[in-house]
């Protein structure tokens, strides 16, 4: 991990930029274009309804108490969680392209902090009601980044290659040989669900993770809100493929449960540091509490969830297996100073 006694000037860069766009961030969200609005919403409730949700408690029942330790954000909190970014980034945009054929540059593109936009993105062929979970999902990315970005600052978006054949060559990887044809992750609902199923999880591994390298209350209160969205996000998708584990992958003619295994099994490869990943069935003395063998949430024997450190999601982000070799959905590496530490003079905030 990148020492927080790094030079001021790295540091400098992510809160200038913070400061020219705290009109933005400060915002309680973004005004979205029309394409983006779902017009099938509910009316507005009527005042006297609204009423019902008011806070009538007062401040006594309304505010939390005060935090034991009064320092919002310590100095050595800004990179892990900065680092956090990449995926929030990788996440948004797959999501904001497989569902509305657009991206971070359409709705929101001040949170990119002038990174390059990403690599083989485009709407994917969903039905109506995958379509409705992921715009969601692509929605909550947005106010992420923004969250994370107004609490510690933000970094630049790193090149991210979501194309169709960076996902057929993970798949590739899974199985150990080129699948035919290649896995197209935008062909169908149930393709970018498998899609789906590489990236999210590791977002719980990293902010569980994290959560031992911060202290501040205002990022651990960051940190917890959003693990508790990507856990949902994770279980959601895990679930809509646990209705369809039993089904064949036209036209590879393995099942659900297999893809699911194969890319676990491959993170675990490339994580490099034991069994932090499961598919949707295992072994009946892995299932919860050793009694089960179904696996809709994967977790440890004690029904908890894995943490992986910045080196282990880089290696499997990077899918080199090396946290000092990028690849895979990141040519050029992650951002941050954590990812930068990494690639040594390769890598600066510089250029």
């Amino acid at each position: 991990m990148a020492s927080s006694s790094s030079s001021s000037s790295h540091a400098a860069a992510p809160f200038f930029l913070l400061l020219l766009l705290l009109p933005q961030l400060c915002s309680s969200g973004v005004t979205l274009p029309d394409q983006f609005v779902d017009p099938t919403y509910p009316p507005e409730r009527p005042a006297e309804a609204a009423a019902l949700f008011s806070n009538y408690g007062g401040p006594s029942v309304c505010k939390p108490p005060p935090p034991y330790i009064p320092v919002a954000v310590f100095p050595h909190d800004v990179d892990p969680v900065q680092f956090a970014l990449n995926l929030e980034f990788t996440e948004a945009e797959f999501f904001l392209h497989g569902a509305y054929g657009e991206g971070l540059d359409q709705i929101a593109p001040w949170l990119a902090l002038g990174g390059p936009p990403p690599v083989g993105a485009r709407e994917a062929n969903l039905d109506e009601e995958t379509r409705r979970v992921v715009k969601e999902f692509a929605l909550q990315e947005i106010g992420h980044i923004r969250a994370i970005t107004r609490t510690v600052g933000g970094i630049p978006r790193p090149l991210i290659n979501l194309s169709a054949d960076n996902f057929a060559w993970v798949m590739d990887m899974a199985f150990g040989y080129p699948l035919n044809p290649p896995f197209d992750p935008y062909a169908n609902s149930l393709n970018f669900l498998l899609a789906c199923y590489l990236i999210p999880y590791l977002g719980i591994n990293g902010y569980v993770g994290t959560n031992s390298m911060i202290d501040g209350y205002k990022t651990k209160e960051l940190v917890a809100g959003l693990l508790g969205v990507e856990a949902g996000q994770d279980a959601v998708i895990r679930a809509l493929l646990f209705e369809r584990r039993g089904e064949a992958v036209a036209p590879y003619g393995m099942t659900v449960a297999e893809f699911t295994d194969r890319v676990s099994e491959l993170r675990n490869r490339l994580g490099r540091c034991g069994a932090k990943d499961e598919g949707l069935t295992v072994p009946r003395e892995l299932g919860a509490e050793g009694a089960i063998c179904t696996n809709v949430l994967s977790a440890d024997r004690d029904s908890l969830s894995y943490a992986r450190t910045p080196a282990q999601l880089l290696g499997i982000l990077y899918l080199t297996g090396d946290e000092r070799v990028p690849g895979g959905f990141f040519p050029e590496g992650a951002n941050g100073r954590i990812a930068w530490s990494f690639l040594g003079a390769n890598k600066s905030p510089g250029n």
